[in-house]
């Protein structure tokens, strides 16, 4: 049994804390942790959540938001936090999610997602219930709230040279987060990837420790990496969902008109979280180009390719999780893909 398991187990019913807002003592407090700053599009969302739900239960329900780690220092930390009901609320990535529920690395699958528009759709669908529930029955203390976005896309940038097509990434060095799935992709297109920890990167990339990363346009440009990084290749392997989760006892003890304001606060939180990556990427974009930055977009064949050499990627998945998550996932997708282009025909008549 995982430490998650464990501590969602051994999980006892957690009295809400009593906080303030306004003039008037709030009848609950909720508190939300996250490990980035106040420039991030979490900060944003969180704060959105916090005067909707404040405003809309008249002072009844007050938020408390903890960035920059101040809450808890570390994913581990803060996760062990929210499940044992210390902590509210708190976010985790894709590969986050994957500590808890492994099977959950199907949403890093490569080449998932065509786009914003069919992801933003599919994670306001069925299979974003199914996955609330599965990590209810499994992990059984958190409730995934809303799903929005973190960063944009991850995309392929490097030091040394340009990026076209997966042959290009034989014998690089890329940086990796820790997820098997991240891992895995590198690998499959004969790069050696390299798992650093986020503060180590920049220095890493400096001094040729890596000669690439994956990340998205808006971490690259906030973390001062295109100083290392010249090229980045728009491939869009993998788009950066951000988990919001909220305690599943706290959630249950609110009264039903609560839960409600609760949850449709989150639906704001997560509309502004998701418009947000987008806007600060037409900045960030030019920032990396100002600095002496080139970018790249795949021609429709060169990404074929890159999605071909992912394959082995979708079979490793195969392998050790079965077929199920991605049977719903490729469902999802085509269902909004089918959706957005009925959307179309009938607006372009």
């Amino acid at each position: 049994m995982s430490i998650w398991k464990t501590l969602a187990a051994g999980a006892a019913a957690i009295a809400l804390t009593a906080g303030a807002s306004g003039a008037m003592a709030a009848e609950t407090t909720l508190k939300i942790a996250f490990l980035g700053s106040e420039d991030d599009e979490d900060f944003d969302g969180s704060l959105v959540l916090k005067n909707y739900v404040e405003a809309t239960s008249n002072g009844a329900l007050a938020v408390e938001i903890y960035p920059n780690g101040r809450f808890c220092s570390n994913a581990d930390e803060c996760s062990e936090a929210l499940l044992d009901g210390r902590l509210d609320i708190y976010i985790t990535t894709n590969g986050g999610l994957a500590g808890w529920y492994p099977e959950a690395q199907f949403l890093d699958l490569p080449y998932l997602f065509p786009n914003d528009r069919v992801a933003e759709c599919v994670f306001d669908g069925p299979l974003t219930a199914k996955l609330r529930q599965a990590v209810l029955e499994d992990v059984g203390a958190a409730r995934l709230m809303a799903v929005s976005n973190t960063g944009g896309w991850r995309n392929i940038a490097t030091t040394t040279k340009q990026v076209k097509s997966p042959d290009d990434v034989k014998g690089l060095k890329l940086r990796t987060i820790g997820a098997d799935i991240q891992i895995e992709l590198v690998k499959a297109m004969g790069g050696s990837p390299t798992p650093i920890a986020w503060p180590e990167v920049y220095t890493s990339l400096g001094t040729g420790v890596v000669e690439g990363t994956k990340n998205g346009i808006t971490d690259i440009v906030n973390m001062q990496f295109q100083d290392h990084l010249k090229y980045i290749s728009l491939d869009g392997h993998a788009y950066m969902g951000a988990l919001w989760w909220m305690n599943e006892d706290v959630f249950q003890g609110l009264p039903d008109e609560q839960k409600r304001i609760v949850y449709d606060g989150f639906q704001e939180l997560k509309m502004t979280a998701r418009v947000l990556p987008k806007r600060k990427a037409v900045d960030a974009f030019k920032t990396f180009t100002d600095a002496g930055g080139t970018i790249y977009t795949p021609t429709a064949a060169e990404k074929a390719a890159f999605q071909s050499s992912a394959k082995p990627v979708w079979d490793w998945y195969e392998t050790n999780f079965g077929r199920e998550w991605i049977d719903a996932a490729q469902g999802a997708v085509n269902d909004c893909q089918a959706s957005l282009d009925a959307e179309f025909s009938a607006a372009a008549q």
